[in-house]
């Protein structure tokens, strides 16, 4: 090669390309998703804990249900409360439930009648409503024994049984709440069955909403259940009923 000849330059391969890194994760990142699967996880459970204990209470108190014409002979018909009018007289609701235990009495069907409800309050007196709405429609005063302190069907189970010491029982409410009823009788050691009254309402919203309102209260009974949960006024040891049992019926 001359001196005046330039040797042609080696071809340079070209440089690969360099990788692209993945980004890194923002910060806290992981954490969240962590934290998002553990809320869903624990929502899971409890949302099978809350329906457990909603079909428990349900499929107990069902079992339970009878018919006017099928329920047998029991010395005592338990009418929870259903609240009052704004002139102090029974509700719809409560109407028909007393209308049910006026028949059940008349019927020979049972010998007292326990009416428990709400009288926490002067101006708002369930028990004397229902013991003077039944009195009116012929059932003897001397049959009737009230609870002041049935605040709720927990209370109301629980004061028949401990307070007032009533062994066997049928428990008269509206059928959507019946099967609630007696899980709460039988959680209070009262062996209790039931007999429906209607539900239809003038306010259909209201009866729709009743019925949702059952879910939740399911659960909460079967927690108050299992707990024992003593009711709010508990008191000392009652015998209206035993002395009503013992008077002769007119």
């Amino acid at each position: 090669m001359s001196a005046h000849e330039v040797a042609p330059a080696a071809e340079t391969a070209p440089a690969p390309a360099a990788e692209t890194a993945p980004a890194p994760a923002a910060p806290g990142a992981s954490g969240r998703r962590r934290w998002l699967q553990r809320l869903a996880v624990a929502s899971g459970l409890v949302a099978l804990m809350v329906g457990g204990s909603v079909l428990w209470v349900q499929a107990s108190g069902h079992a339970r249900t009878r018919s006017a014409d099928d329920v047998e002979p029991t010395p005592v018909v338990l009418v929870l409360g259903a609240g009052l009018r704004p002139d102090g007289t029974p509700s719809t609701f409560l109407a028909r439930r007393l209308d049910m235990a006026r028949e059940l009495f008349e019927a020979g069907k049972v010998e007292v009648i326990l009416v428990s409800g709400d009288a926490s309050r002067k101006d708002y007196d369930e028990p004397t409503a229902m013991h003077d709405w039944l009195v009116a429609h012929g059932v003897p005063a001397q049959r009737v024994v009230r609870d002041y302190a049935g605040l709720d069907t927990h209370d109301s189970c629980f004061r028949a049984r401990n307070v007032f010491g009533v062994d066997r029982a049928i428990v008269v409410t509206q059928d959507y709440h019946l099967r609630r009823a007696l899980f709460s009788c039988a959680a209070a050691g009262l062996d209790a069955v039931g007999v429906g009254v209607s539900a239809a309402s003038v306010e259909p919203a209201k009866a729709v909403w009743y019925r949702v309102r059952e879910m939740p209260a399911s659960a909460k009974a079967a927690w108050d259940g299992l707990t024992r949960r003593d009711p709010k006024f508990l008191g000392d040891q009652e015998t209206g009923v035993q002395d009503a049992l013992a008077s002769p019926r007119e």
